[in-house]
């Protein structure tokens, strides 16, 4: 199976193509511009690596949220416009999720946190359960102290709110906080791939009109509108 998998969720954009299980090709990037800007050059350069078109993709997988409104929009959008040309099948995964997965097997609780500016972070705990990654408390954005207040076993912290954090963090928790390498806090597009492989096998897909973005909280248009 050939899976070109998008992640747009946060200031860094990630395509990576698998075929049968393994990695064919990743590009990762972070530009001060919108991501549309770069995301096809992206894909095209990733296919081109990986040695095969976009005729010969068995699915498609992208991140849903949360994360940065307009960034979902176009990643989602994408990959929504590729499979109705293609016919091809869709897959969302949450970007709290794969942040986890990249955590690899831990018998540590595992929290991602995306900077949700305003102070706040996106963060969901994870633990690894015989081989499969479980979530264990619902995606909720909020104030970063409030999110240690309920760790009370080792946690390994990812992600951008993680690296922002990280010292309000370590005075909260002490040494249960653990974190993991600076490079790992991007969200990578292989991650999103791997997460989506079982689906696919299991013919669980998400129609395309179904596929829409998982923001948690409303964006400041909503709010002034609802003021």
């Amino acid at each position: 199976m050939k899976i070109l998998a998008l992640d747009t969720a946060t200031n860094s954009c990630s395509v990576a193509a698998t075929d049968n299980g393994a990695l064919s090709a990743e590009l990762t990037i972070r530009k001060n511009q919108t991501h549309s800007k770069h995301l096809m050059e992206l894909v095209h350069s990733v296919l081109g690596i990986a040695g095969f078109g976009v005729a010969d993709l068995d699915g498609l997988a992208v991140t849903i949220g949360p994360g940065s409104f307009t960034g979902l929009r176009i990643g989602i959008s994408t990959i929504k416009g590729l499979a109705h040309a293609l016919g091809k099948p869709v897959v969302g995964v949450s970007t709290l999720k794969a942040l986890a997965w990249q955590c690899g097997q831990t018998s540590y609780l595992i929290c991602p946190l995306l900077d949700a500016r305003k102070g706040e972070v996106y963060a969901a705990t994870y633990r690894f359960s015989a081989g499969q990654l479980v979530q264990k408390t619902s995606a909720r954005a909020m104030i970063p102290e409030a999110v240690v207040e309920d760790i009370k076993s080792p946690c390994v912290f990812i992600g951008t709110g993680a690296r922002l954090y990280r010292q309000s963090i370590v005075a909260a928790a002490g040494s249960l906080a653990h974190f993991v390498p600076a490079g790992q806090n991007l969200v990578r597009a292989s991650s999103v791939a791997f997460l989506s492989m079982p689906r696919f096998e299991a013919n669980d897909t998400d129609g395309i009109a179904g596929l829409v973005p998982h923001y948690i909280r409303k964006s400041d248009a909503e709010l002034n509108f609802g003021r």
